[in-house]
């Protein structure tokens, strides 16, 4: 099995004490680019400092509403929350935001619910990227060919998938070699079928290249995500 990706690893770290407390600055940044923040951020709801890969930045829009920055491109101040649906949901609940930002902002309620879509896009983009690039094999026997002959990094089953289906390819990617492909539940059949331009894909390999690493540390970071838990916990992709 792939082991945690390094883009979504979190590490434990130590809350910062009362005399540590950040200022303004520390506690945001000056926008998307602000190379003199560093290399880590503090996390605003739970007040510890985390590397940005571990992080999903924050700014608050035109209309003063707090929106997710997932590709970490959005202009303005920005500011950082551990990437868990609990961190998140913390921050909302303790009005981190304003309270960060110094400014009065709108928090939506949703906030997790919207932040979570949007990671869960940002794979499905990526896994669209690494199908142009060539990497991908949708199909049954197109599938059970690539677990055959070694080449399967990773196996896509649609969460409506039937379950002997995913019995039979999951045996035959264990009886392949050495190393179990990673088997991805997280997408229903037509989601699939949008990122790959085929309607209703249930089952589809993904072969090794730099497009498919890019999707599957994505995919990482929403299972992250979801589980509210570091990917370095996570057991065998199955979401």
């Amino acid at each position: 099995m792939h082991g945690p990706d390094p883009a979504c690893r979190q590490t434990d770290r130590v809350p910062l004490a009362a005399s540590d407390r950040p200022t303004l600055d520390a506690e945001t940044d000056a926008g998307p680019h602000d190379r003199k923040a560093g290399p880590e951020r503090l996390c605003i709801a739970t007040r510890t400092v985390r590397p940005i890969a571990e992080m999903i930045r924050f700014v608050a829009g035109p209309d003063d509403t707090i929106v997710p920055d997932v590709k970490r491109k959005l202009p303005g101040r920005g500011v950082w929350v551990t990437a868990t649906a609990e961190a998140v949901a913390k921050a909302v609940a303790r009005n981190a935001f304003a309270r960060s930002l110094r400014r009065p902002v709108r928090t939506p309620a949703d906030l997790p619910a919207t932040t979570e879509r949007l990671l869960e896009q940002s794979a499905l983009d990526a896994l669209a990227i690494a199908h142009k690039a060539g990497l991908v094999r949708a199909g049954f026997a197109k599938v059970e060919a690539a677990l055959a002959d070694g080449r399967a990094v990773a196996v896509l089953h649609a969460a409506d998938a039937a379950a002997d289906g995913v019995r039979k390819l999951e045996a035959r990617g264990r009886r392949a070699g050495e190393r179990e492909p990673v088997s991805i539940t997280a997408f229903t059949s037509t989601q699939l079928g949008l990122a790959l331009g085929r309607p209703n894909v249930i089952h589809a390999a993904l072969l090794a290249g730099p497009a498919c690493e890019a999707f599957l540390a994505r995919y990482r970071c929403l299972a992250a995500f979801r589980e509210s838990a570091p990917a370095s916990e996570l057991a065998t992709p199955r979401e």
